[in-house]
């Protein structure tokens, strides 16, 4: 069930006229009952209303795709649950941690381990295991994680009850491509009295339209262009294959940042807010700034709960340098069981380790010439060749993040830099790079003059206005009207 789809469209409104049939029935029963009974027992009651209608609406639309991998999930909620209430048993804190990991890396890595050793030896494979990846596994999996590892830590101070955590684990708009939802972000949410309002739908509506159009708008369009030169690379020259790289780095930033946007309006017109996924990492100065823009929840869940747990930056600086390695490693083996995207993720651990030390390098000069460094930092040549390299050095990377096999990425980065001729197909841009401009220009006039957005990041509109409905309207009429027909499922699904 694709949130561009017309099924899920139907389905979102099902769910929202029930939230809004419930929540318009507790009003009406509080004018009644208030006077003669604790409000409080009442308020608890609608609470658990909502929780349960939007835990049925979350596993049907996990159940859409597989009806079967919704006992998965429900397994892996009820290990995090028992893990969480009775952690002083060393048996279930083992359980809580392990039992994900071995879920994930059956039904995740298992194929790809056997291979790599039967390769790596020389060992005849006798066959595979024919495993169906569940969709958004890695998602749910690692919240899982993250809950029962802060009630190890004593972050997450009480168990909460089965029905919120559950709901937690399988909220349906960051279900299968998140971003991923940290307990102590959204689990105090639960706890409140979340209504949908005029509001929220308003500022929801607007920031699902926006995601929608990066979606089958752009990055719809521009797959078309990069599928057929990353399947064949070696048919295409130097400045096609050029293209295609730029064409992708953009195509994956609208696609997943389109289903970010989409899953934030979601849960804003029900009520309920997610932290932001994305902050135009293309502007990054440098790959540490990088990774605090892009993917915003699993950089940050990596450095909480892997880069910390390694012991960060406090054993010295070789230590720190093996865990910038590790973390980057593993999170390259996360996105997908190919050694392409470990690759992918060494080449931005490298990248962070030599950002460190160079920073560490200017840091001492600072000592010396602070004016100096001051100057330098405050240079616009200096910020716009440190975005030009950063944005290089990403593209690059992503080469190994999209090519299907190594050779394929390899014969890519060959003709790049040979300047190899062939066919040259230069794909036309104009109506990309028209929509691209006008949300860089709208978002700038927004931030100019300081009106209305959500969290800085969305360029949000009042509707009780003409101009209001008149923007939204003419967004979502391009929108339709420039929309890729075809189905393109959203590139982290695969993850």
């Amino acid at each position: 069930m694709l949130f561009s789809s017309l099924t899920f469209i139907i389905f979102f409104a099902i769910v929202l006229a029930v939230m809004l049939a419930v929540q318009v029935g507790r009003v009406k029963d509080a004018h009644v009952t208030i006077t003669r009974m604790d409000d409080t027992v009442l308020v608890s009651r609608t609470y658990n209303v909502k929780h349960v209608i939007l835990l049925v609406a979350s596993y049907v639309f996990y159940g859409w795709w597989d009806w079967r991998f919704c006992f998965l999930m429900l397994a892996m909620t009820v290990i995090a649950h028992l893990s969480s209430n009775y952690k002083e048993k060393k048996i279930w804190r083992v359980a809580g941690i392990v039992f994900p990991l071995v879920i994930l890396g059956i039904f995740k890595y298992f194929n790809f381990f056997v291979d790599s050793f039967c390769t790596t030896f020389g060992i005849k494979q006798v066959g595979s295991l024919n495993i169906i990846l569940p969709i958004g596994i890695s998602f749910f999996t690692f919240q899982a994680m993250s809950y029962t590892i802060d009630a190890f830590k004593g972050t997450q101070k009480e168990p909460v009850s089965f029905l919120r955590l559950a709901l937690y684990i399988a909220f349906f708009p960051a279900l299968v491509a998140g971003p991923i939802i940290r307990a102590q972000n959204f689990l105090p949410q639960l706890n409140e009295d979340k209504r949908i309002t005029l509001r929220g739908m308003e500022v929801g509506i607007q920031i699902f339209l926006f995601g929608l159009f990066k979606k089958i708008v752009l990055a719809d369009h521009l797959a078309v262009f990069v599928d057929q030169v990353f399947d064949t690379p070696a048919a295409f020259g130097a400045s096609t294959l050029i293209l295609a790289v730029v064409a992708y780095s953009l195509q994956i930033y609208f696609d997943f940042s389109g289903y970010s946007d989409m899953a934030t309006g979601c849960s804003r017109m029900l009520g309920y807010d997610l932290l932001p996924n994305f902050n135009m990492p293309y502007i990054s100065r440098n790959v540490t700034e990088f990774w605090k823009r892009w993917h915003i929840s699993l950089s940050s869940w990596l450095q909480q709960y892997l880069y910390f747990s390694l012991g960060g930056n406090r054993k010295g600086k070789t230590r720190t340098y093996v865990n910038l390695m590790a973390t980057m490693t593993l999170g390259g083996l996360w996105h997908g069981a190919n050694w392409t995207f470990v690759i992918w993720g060494i080449l931005h651990g490298a990248g962070l380790c030599a950002h460190k030390l160079f920073s560490g390098l200017f840091a001492k000069k600072e000592t010396h010439s602070s004016q100096a460094v001051n100057k330098r930092d405050g240079s616009l040549v200096i910020t716009l060749a440190s975005i030009l390299v950063t944005y290089t050095f990403v593209c690059f990377c992503w080469i190994f993040f999209r090519a299907s096999t190594f050779d394929k990425a390899f014969t890519m980065i060959h003709g790049i830099f040979t300047w190899k001729t062939g066919v040259t197909q230069m794909f036309s841009w104009a109506f990309i790079a028209i929509a691209v401009a006008a949300i860089g220009t709208l978002t700038a006039v927004v931030r100019a003059r300081k009106q209305s957005a959500v969290n800085g990041f969305y360029p949000i509109f009042n509707l009780n206005t003409v101009h209001g409905l008149f923007i939204l309207f003419l967004t979502l009429g391009i929108t339709l009207g420039l929309a890729h027909v075809g189905d393109n499922p959203f590139i982290y699904f695969q993850f």
